[in-house]
């Protein structure tokens, strides 16, 4: 198989002059802290319809149109994909069908819609859709567009990596964020071919790592069932022509909690100010997990910013609760008057922030004359947390219970 090379991927960085944009490689001190040397983000979240997709999609629709093979396009997604097509499609003057799930988040059906496609949506998994993609490809000629599954799409992909060597020459280490593969395919043949030196890592969801067992088999291999909240790099198994470059490229792949992932995106809100979906903070969580791995200068690809506010919201509070700033208490009282207000006093002295409270008189596990509260607080941290549990314990309370 001939792999993509540098002349194809400078090639496709001429093509997406004006239209993609160079995204900024933002420095991280915070980030810089934790593995003792200096740390930079690829912001590709502020790219172009909110993630690098539109790079790869708009190389493959170009090459299409040159050749005048089709001016129809299709393609399945759940969000980046889609919009990426969409986009490519109007400003080539293509007509493009894109199918998403019917549980699609609302803003990305609105987005995609938003960019001139036609929208279907068909099934609850994304395996139904892309057979529905795919079928609605042979009944009607329209060429069908793999995420990942192309040398075009590489090649555009493959562009990010040209912008962080002209950003950070000096750069040792690049992360990115992978689900079948096309954005550290393209990425890694790019830097490779002049900075050999330079270690590229695949940053995976443990819950969806079908990276690992591929590249110890020495060939793409199925997960059964990928669970993960970054289902956009939740992808079950490789491509041949992406598992031909990464296991060519690549350095290795760095797998990611789903702790670390919702750590990660409270991080990116909180110190970075960059609002970036769960798949895109892959990276960010991979260093977190695993900042001995990594040698500085560090570039952490933040691949995508498309996130839906409800699901924002969730996260922030999963986050939070993975940071140690929430702590939920099962706290066994008598029950006479004033002994609760002692409690919360006590809990104000210790610059607690009370959520929610709640008594439970009716348990087999309470004598007569005790009473459970369940109570959620606002805390500082770890540290913070066991602070106030041994105070709280210290001044007599009896903690049944703590999450």
């Amino acid at each position: 198989m001939r792999l993509v090379d540098s002349a194809q991927i400078e090639a496709a960085a001429e093509q997406l002059t004006g239209i993609v944009w160079r995204t900024p490689l933002e420095y991280s001190r915070f980030l810089g802290e934790l593995c003792g040397g200096d740390v930079y983000l690829k912001c590709e979240n502020l790219q172009r319809t909110g993630s690098f997709k539109l790079r790869g999609a708009y190389v493959r629709l170009s090459n299409l149109s040159a050749r005048s093979e089709t001016d129809k396009v299709v393609a399945a997604s759940a969000g980046n994909h889609a919009q990426g097509v969409a986009l490519a499609a109007s400003l080539l003057g293509m007509r493009s069908t894109v199918f998403m799930p019917q549980r699609a988040p609302l803003p990305k059906l609105a987005a995609t819609k938003s960019y001139g496609a036609e929208v279907r949506q068909v099934g609850v998994v994304v395996e139904e859709t892309l057979a529905a993609a795919q079928k609605y490809a042979a009944d009607t000629g329209a060429e069908f567009i793999h995420p990942f599954e192309h040398p075009d799409v590489i090649a555009g992909q493959g562009t990010v990596g040209l912008e962080i060597l002209e950003q950070l020459p000096e750069v040792r280490t690049i992360v990115v964020p992978t689900g079948g593969g096309g954005l550290v395919a393209g990425i890694a043949a790019a830097v490779k071919a002049s900075r050999p030196e330079v270690r590229i890592f695949a940053a995976q969801a443990e819950q969806a790592a079908a990276w690992p067992p591929s590249l110890a088999a020495g060939e793409p291999v199925a997960l059964e069932n990928p669970q993960t909240m970054a289902d956009g790099i939740s992808v079950g198994i490789p491509g041949e022509i992406t598992f031909a470059h990464v296991s060519k490229f690549v350095d290795g792949v760095l797998t990611v909690s789903e702790e670390g992932l919702s750590r990660a995106l409270l991080l990116c809100l909180e110190r970075a100010k960059q609002v970036v979906e769960p798949a895109g903070v892959a990276a960010v969580g991979a260093l977190l997990e695993n900042p001995e791995q990594v040698e500085p200068p560090v570039a952490l690809v933040l691949s995508g910013g498309n996130i839906d506010p409800l699901l924002l919201h969730q996260l922030i509070r999963h986050g939070m609760t993975s940071a140690g700033r929430y702590l939920s208490l099962r706290v066994r009282l008598p029950d006479r008057p004033g002994v609760l207000a002692r409690m919360l006093t006590t809990l104000g002295e210790l610059e607690v922030n009370v959520l929610d409270i709640e008594h439970s008189r009716v348990s087999g596990a309470l004598a007569l004359g005790e009473v459970d509260v369940e109570i959620s607080l606002e805390t500082r941290g770890a540290e913070h947390q066991e602070y106030v549990i041994s105070e709280l314990e210290s001044a007599g309370f009896v903690i049944v219970a703590k999450h």
